[in-house]
């Protein structure tokens, strides 16, 4: 998928959701003749862009060109902490965490040092470990740091 093309979907979404005050319905169908893609790259966007992680919720419905409807989610800063802890269900890549710390601070969750500090103990350079422990051990850090910030 092209890159830049994902960037401009996520992009005009945003736009189209801060336009309707944090909440955009659309058919797939519709998108993906605007953008000139097929609508598998908006489900691709849809889902790596706009996960409840990145604090999304998302509605799907099958059939009559697909409708798609995203809410963005309002949570408090333990209420996100503890989403994200609820949400982790299997050992997370550095890529993985660099994700939610690049979330947490655009929500205003954590400040950009405390985000540098927790990128630090997650980061791979650090964790001079087996790479079979490297995930294990670097969910394990986050998690614990994700607790401490409660």
């Amino acid at each position: 998928m092209n890159v830049r093309l994902s960037e401009l979907i996520e992009a005009y979404i945003k736009e189209l959701m801060e336009e309707s005050d944090d909440f955009v319905e659309f058919g797939r169908n519709e998108l993906a003749e605007h953008f000139h893609c097929v609508p598998s790259q908006i489900n691709y966007v849809i889902s790596t862009r706009f996960s409840p992680e990145r604090g999304y919720y998302v509605e799907s419905r099958r059939g009559g060109g697909g409708n798609i409807r995203i809410k963005r989610i309002e949570l408090s800063q333990n209420d996100y902490i503890m989403h994200i802890l609820h949400s982790i269900e299997s050992n997370l890549s550095q890529n993985e965490v660099g994700i939610m710390i690049q979330n947490m601070v655009e929500y205003d969750i954590v400040s950009e040092e405390v985000a540098r500090l927790m990128s630090v103990a997650t980061n791979d350079k650090v964790l001079n470990l087996p790479n079979d422990l490297k995930d294990s051990v670097r969910t394990r850090i986050f998690k614990n740091l994700l607790i401490n910030l409660i």
